[in-house]
């Protein structure tokens, strides 16, 4: 990535998210060996799949497009170099080349679609964003088990109200009341972090 790619807005990828070096010894660790590359996938996988689901629209299209982002990024970890980017901003290029290719395979009209969409590199606020909503994936996964369920029912495979209360046995009003108790618990989380 030439220098000048890494300038967006006045502002270097550096100055936004300071390089961290127990992140660095992940990169070296696992160009080294590459049975290490568990802890950069542990660390990076939320962030990767939001940046990926926000673009593409479908669960299963996002699942399988990450999948492919870290296979790729564990056969070419090798040829990584730091460039004053973090390593994050690598893995979300993978990431938005991989939508260009997925966009490529479909419809004409979806390939104009996505293929627009990605004539930058990614920019520090597509990471920022990514991590929002990875941080927030996190969060619902800590709310009680049928909040959760409720939550990501309603907002991530896009159910009816309806839906969700024939598919967990539930009334329409209790399917209401966990999702408005999940969603008052989440806005009180955020708040604290």
């Amino acid at each position: 990535m030439a220098g000048s790619a890494l300038k967006r807005r006045g502002k270097d990828f550096a100055e936004v998210i300071p390089e961290d070096a127990a992140e660095r010894g992940l990169v070296e660790a696992a160009q080294r060996d590459p049975r290490q590359f568990a802890d950069i996938y542990e660390r990076n996988f939320e962030r990767v799949y939001a940046f990926i689901l926000k673009r593409v629209g479908d669960r299963d299209a996002a699942q399988d497009l990450t999948a492919d982002v870290f296979h790729s990024a564990l056969e070419n970890i090798g040829k990584f170099e730091w460039r004053g980017a973090p390593f994050a901003a690598w893995l979300l290029r993978i990431a938005a080349n991989a939508i260009v290719d997925r966009g490529r395979r479909v419809v004409r009209f979806e390939s104009a679609k996505l293929l627009g969409a990605f004539d930058d590199p990614p920019c520090e606020d597509d990471i920022a964003e990514a991590d929002y909503r990875a941080r927030l994936f996190k969060l619902v996964d800590e709310l009680p088990a049928d909040q959760c369920r409720v939550i990501t029912m309603r907002f991530a495979q896009e159910k009816s109200i309806a839906e969700i209360a024939k598919k967990i046995g539930r009334s329409e009003g209790a399917v209401k009341q966990l999702q408005f108790r999940a969603l008052q618990a989440l806005r009180k989380m955020v708040a604290k972090r």
